[in-house]
């Protein structure tokens, strides 16, 4: 699904990410963890494509397709679909319309068949129920005088909707109430299957307690330090970062 080969990134000429190697086959779930500063978010941003993150060596493949340099709008297509840990407002273009915009332009560059409206509407009314959200909030102006809550529910809804095969959480947990964070990851682990995988970027287990990772890495200073499954997540929680990074 995603390789990354000896990838070193920079940011206005400041090293941000130094040697990563990954590799996330179909169906796998990996989280990235790490303290504050460590990287986790300019990996997401790399894969994403974000123009302000120039690779200097090294490689991201997609579906066994070199997508390094790949522009962003390329690689959303593709099946790579981001949930951001600060999701924007963009007053003046409703949730409706910037997801028939989204979704009509990712069939056609897909080649698939246009969703008829009945099919999209039908589509929303689901989504909807599970995430238990009032449908009306669609009809707003992006994400505007949304509560944080809201925003990643909206963020989690846009994912149902346009089926990505990638889905990058990054630190989706981020102002969410123990509620809210059950009922969006419920609805996640609903959609997973075999053709699907997951990177949950966050600091902390509690969100791996409801979706839980095949494989954990723990990000420092840019550089993976460790990896291992869930009982590495279990230890980080019980003793914290300092033994990895010290060690």
């Amino acid at each position: 699904m995603l390789k990354i080969k000896n990838l070193n990134v920079f940011i206005k000429e400041k090293p941000i990410l130094n040697n990563i190697n990954l590799n996330i086959k179909p169906g796998e779930i990996h989280a990235i963890m790490g303290p504050n500063g460590s990287g986790k978010s300019s990996l997401c941003y790399t894969i994403a494509g974000k123009k302000e993150y120039k690779i200097t060596q090294g490689d991201i493949s997609f579906k066994n397709k070199i997508i390094t340099n790949a522009s962003v709008e390329e690689r959303a297509n593709m099946g790579i679909f981001i949930s951001f840990q600060y999701p924007i407002e963009i007053p003046g273009i409703s949730i409706i319309n910037f997801l028939k915009t989204s979704i009509e332009e990712m069939r056609k560059y897909k080649k698939l068949t246009k969703m008829t409206v009945r099919e999209i509407l039908q589509q929303i009314k689901l989504i909807c129920k599970t995430l238990q959200i009032n449908s009306k909030l669609l009809n707003r102006s992006f994400n505007e005088n949304f509560s944080g809550g809201e925003k990643k529910k909206i963020e989690i809804f846009q994912s149902l909707m346009l089926n990505p095969e990638l889905l990058i959480l990054d630190e989706l947990d981020s102002g969410l109430d123990i509620d809210a964070l059950r009922i969006i990851t419920k609805a996640i682990n609903k959609n997973k299957n075999n053709n699907k995988s997951i990177i949950i970027i966050t600091h902390y287990q509690r969100i791996l307690k409801y979706i839980t990772p095949d494989h954990v890495h723990i990000l420092h200073d840019g550089t993976i330090i460790k990896q291992g499954d869930y009982k590495l997540a279990n230890k980080i929680e019980e003793k914290g970062y300092k033994w990895l990074i010290n060690k």
